[in-house]
């Protein structure tokens, strides 16, 4: 990609709507722009952040009456000239001005194109350029407070305070180097190991935000398991408010997965709703219940439905059944349904060691219950550090610098040459630059850009 064209690109969502808006950036935004206009004159002298109402003029024909304005570099989101034409939302004549503009000297913007300008500019690191995708994709308050967070530099300052840490290690090891004959000791090796057990930790530290922070980006998966006839559709129902899922008192009439969002205090759930395990009566039902497994293998909680009226030896035996599937990063909560068909006092002997909630999702007795502990276990993954990470290339790169800081550490013990341990410094020093983006390259750039839309 050449820095110096002009790129121009549609930046509101595809379709009609009211209003449209086309984005220009580059040196010679102004002058592409005034080509297409009537106001030619008084757009050009106009100050920067000003609207000027105008025409789109093609060959004498009016196309369409815009407001247009103009961003002088470097105060743009791209840092260079930028130009944007607010028109009505025709796709008519979005097209009819994007012709324009092209055939007045612009080119048709890459996806993620302003962004990367804007990285490539200095006007942002490379994870605020990549918190700009995120909040455009967000769904929830959370997954927006983060992606704001991110974009405002949390990220970018936790990298840049280790990296200044680590630049001073360095400094200290390859200057006692220097004078080594002098033999004049500039690093204490056992405040040099001190200093890599905090930077450790802390890198640790966000590498297990990522489980909150992946849960809140993407949606935290539930998966609805039980035998047929439980309550698991009802259950369903009741948490979304509306009657999405089909209920019988016939088992087994839930034969495939049914997938849902719900919002709940700020976080998205992907609630999965799924055939009953039974033994199967034919060839359709085992399909749906191998399906009920899988996805309780993807699941990061798992809402292990049984009926209040079936005995503790068969729930025990059920919950004995399922507990072997449950890997060590899942959450089970068992909700034992259909209290309204008991009688208080049995339902007493039905609590469990386990994480057990008492319902009726029929009646919506404790179906807030349940809610709050779906909300509370995502909560407990934040911990007490603010800075979340969402990305998985962020956690790649932060588990690289841990590997080499563990090997500058046992070469630190092993009193091992302190050039071979300024080596490892440099090598965890370079993977925290890769987030940051003050080590990167074509490749890498153009993986993390090409998931933007093409107007940002």
């Amino acid at each position: 990609m050449s820095i110096n064209n002009t790129i121009c690109a549609i930046s509101s969502p595809a379709g009609v709507g009211a209003i449209a808006i086309i984005r220009l950036s580059g040196e010679n935004s102004f002058n592409i722009a005034s080509a297409i206009i009537s106001q030619k004159q008084k757009f050009l002298k106009s100050e920067p952040n000003k609207l000027i109402f105008t025409e789109i003029i093609s060959e004498d024909k009016i196309i369409d009456e815009v407001l247009i304005t103009k961003f002088q570099a470097p105060y743009s989101f791209t840092g260079e000239n930028m130009v944007e034409i607010y028109c009505h939302g025709s796709e008519y004549i979005q097209k009819e001005i994007l012709y324009l503009l092209i055939k007045n000297g612009a080119e048709i913007a890459e996806p993620g194109e302003y962004t990367k300008r804007a990285f490539l500019n200095g006007k942002m690191d490379l994870s605020q350029s990549e918190a700009v995708a995120d909040l455009i994709s967000s769904q929830s308050s959370e997954s927006h407070r983060i992606a704001i967070n991110q974009m405002k530099g949390n990220i970018s300052n936790e990298i840049s305070d280790l990296r200044e840490k680590m630049i001073e290690l360095v400094s200290l090891m390859e200057l006692e180097l220097d004078f080594g004959e002098e033999d004049v000791e500039f690093a204490d090796r056992t405040k040099i190991l001190e200093i890599i057990d905090l930077i450790t930790a802390k890198i640790k530290s966000l590498t297990a935000s990522f489980k909150y922070g992946n849960a809140i980006k993407s949606g935290v998966p539930i998966t609805i398991a039980g035998e047929p006839n439980v309550g698991k559709s009802t259950l369903l129902n009741a948490l979304l408010n509306e009657e999405r899922a089909i209920v019988s008192s016939i088992p087994g009439t839930t034969r495939d997965s049914i997938e849902e969002e719900l919002i709940l205090d700020g976080i998205k759930f992907r609630i999965i709703d799924t055939a009953g395990i039974r033994k199967a009566g034919d060839e359709i039902e085992e399909i749906g219940i191998q399906r009920t497994y899988d996805k309780i293998s993807k699941s990061q909680i798992i809402i292990l439905m049984l009926d209040a009226n079936s005995s503790k030896e068969q729930q025990n035996m059920f919950i004995g059944s399922i507990i072997p599937l449950i890997k060590e990063d899942q959450h089970l909560i068992i909700a034992i349904n259909k209290i309204d068909k008991t009688t208080e006092e049995k339902n007493k002997t039905l609590s469990d060691s386990l994480n057990t909630v008492h319902i009726s999702a029929k009646e919506d007795i404790n179906i807030d219950i349940l809610c709050s502990m779906l909300v509370g276990y995502v909560k407990s993954l934040k911990g007490s550090n603010d800075v979340i990470i969402t990305s998985v290339r962020h956690i790649d790169a932060l588990n690289s610098a841990l590997d080499a800081l563990e090997r500058a550490k046992l070469s630190l013990e092993g009193q091992i040459s302190g050039d071979l341990v300024s080596l490892d410094i440099r090598e965890a020093m370079y993977y925290l630059g890769e987030i940051s983006g003050n080590i990167s390259n074509e490749e890498v750039l153009g993986a993390i850009f090409q998931k933007f839309c093409i107007g940002k």
